[in-house]
């Protein structure tokens, strides 16, 4: 087998980038140029060979941790981040909505539609707040916790800090249910409790809670335990 560094250089991977287009590229050759280098007794090609071997299919990147990757020889804790990093720009540039084109978040039905994406193929509940304005026009969302959602994980002080933060007038909380089943749970009922009244001090109301499920969404708002 030739050895990257004996490669002429116009069959190396970033001349063969720029000479003949990314499309000519394999899978290995772009996680080469990602990585840069190697280290002194592993090329940067068996790095990135060894990572697709242990993923097994591309497409299992989208879901690969930080331990995973620097349990890789060669791949240390720098390079796991810069992998991470790539795969998630890639996830937001091929996002199904643009969040800057959103008019209105005031229908559930809408909000699932621009942000269903965010949960695609997620094995774990993720909570994300979308602020709104007064005109209840989008301003911006956050990712603001991960993991089972309960009080203690799901702290209003977060979200309203966050609220103050882009002068928002309005919230909407969305959360998934990795099983499939968007009923809520006691937890998430204590939640949205919790927020809508704490809103209603601070003068940022509560317009919904919508919980994503396989196929399903189960909105508070709609079934009248927020108004």
């Amino acid at each position: 087998m030739i050895k990257f560094k004996e490669l002429p250089n116009t069959e190396k991977p970033r001349e063969r980038l720029v000479n003949k287009g990314k499309e000519s590229l394999s899978n290995e050759e772009l996680l080469s140029i990602i990585f840069k280098t190697g280290t002194k007794n592993i090329s940067v090609k068996e790095v990135s060979c060894e990572l697709l071997n242990l993923v097994k299919d591309i497409r299992n990147l989208k879901d690969v941790s930080i331990n995973t990757l620097t349990s890789i020889k060669g791949i240390g804790k720098v390079k796991a981040i810069e992998i991470l990093a790539v795969i998630e720009l890639g996830k937001r540039i091929y996002a199904e909505v643009n969040d800057t084109d959103l008019i209105n978040c005031t229908s559930p039905i809408n909000i699932i539609n621009y942000f269903n994406y965010l949960f695609k193929d997620k094995k774990q509940e993720e909570f994300y707040v979308i602020f709104l304005d007064n005109k209840k026009k989008y301003i911006s969302k956050k990712l603001l916790f991960i993991g089972s959602i309960n009080y203690s994980i799901v702290h209003p002080r977060e979200i309203f800090k966050e609220a103050y933060l882009c002068s928002a007038s309005f919230i909407i909380c969305l959360h998934n249910h990795p099983s499939g089943d968007s009923y809520p749970s006691k937890e998430d009922d204590n939640i949205t409790r919790k927020i809508k009244e704490i809103g209603l001090i601070h003068g940022i109301p509560l317009i919904d809670h919508i919980i994503i499920g396989k196929n399903n969404y189960y909105s508070y708002f709609e079934n009248e335990k927020i108004k």
